[in-house]
């Protein structure tokens, strides 16, 4: 890959702070949706969330390169309007999580296979050209649906709890672990495996803590929770910022040591 390439990336290196910063997004995104669909009219809270996401895909493809604030900006907003997509099918369409799960799987089925076809490869360190990019973004949006309708659908309908869900997920997330650390599944899988994961284990968690006792929570308010979440957001992306490599070169260095995500 040459450096031109490499300088054009749009995507952030896989470490553990990765990781952290996704889990609480996924977080801000459930408790901030249902604060904006229950504290305003839910069809000016939806539309707040496609207003912002559109403004963050826009901000995102507009970069020439990978910058924490604009990429972490855009999956909070992605995060957000991904759960409304799920929360939409099922409240105001009534279609069981039963059904919208499997549909949401469907899809992100399909966007794989899309990406896989048209571009040869599912490595998000590949995402380095527009079309890519939309792939990366769509696949994205399709991983938080389903990841809210699958959290959704285990603490609701199989009435496991928020808090229980959460810790299901929690251990399900080993699965890809283990499996990339045994090479039993390749970086791509187990990235992705994993991608898909994290949005059920901090949306859990999330409900948890925000919605009211009645509802198998802590009821401390889904407006707090989200304020409280993207003040961390807000700092760990800081400390990617502090942290990035300036050069591409070291960018490329570093992302040769490390494997996960293709």
């Amino acid at each position: 890959m040459t450096s031109s390439r490499i300088a054009l990336s749009k995507v952030p290196e896989v470490t553990a702070l990765f990781w952290i910063v996704k889990v609480v997004t996924t977080g801000a995104g459930e408790t901030g949706s249902d604060f904006l669909v229950t504290h305003l009219n839910p069809v000016l809270g939806v539309g707040i969330g496609f207003v912002l996401f559109v403004a963050a895909m826009v901000l995102q493809f507009r970069s020439a390169r990978y910058i924490p604030a604009l990429y972490w900006f855009a999956v909070v907003m992605v995060s957000v309007f991904g759960t409304m997509c799920a929360d939409v099918i099922h409240v105001g369409l009534d279609v069981p999580y039963l059904v919208s799960a499997p549909v949401f799987a469907v899809t992100l089925a399909v966007v794989l296979v899309a990406w896989r076809r048209s571009e040869g490869t599912l490595s998000i360190h590949s995402v380095t050209t527009r079309r890519r990019e939309t792939f990366y973004w769509a696949t994205v949006l399709a991983t938080f649906a389903l990841g809210t309708a699958t959290g959704d659908l285990t603490a609701s309908t199989l009435h496991l709890g928020y808090l229980a869900s959460g810790i299901l997920f929690a251990v399900v997330i080993a699965v890809p672990a283990a499996g990339y650390a045994s090479g039993l599944f390749g970086p791509i899988l187990a990235f992705w495996f994993a991608y898909i994961v994290t949005r059920p284990i901090g949306a859990s968690f999330a409900d948890w803590m925000g919605v009211s006792p009645a509802r198998s929570g802590l009821g401390w308010g889904t407006g707090e929770v989200t304020l409280a979440l993207l003040v961390v957001i807000a700092s760990l992306v800081l400390a990617l910022s502090i942290r990035r490599p300036k050069d591409p070169a070291a960018r490329h260095s570093a992302r040769s040591s490390l494997r996960v995500g293709g």
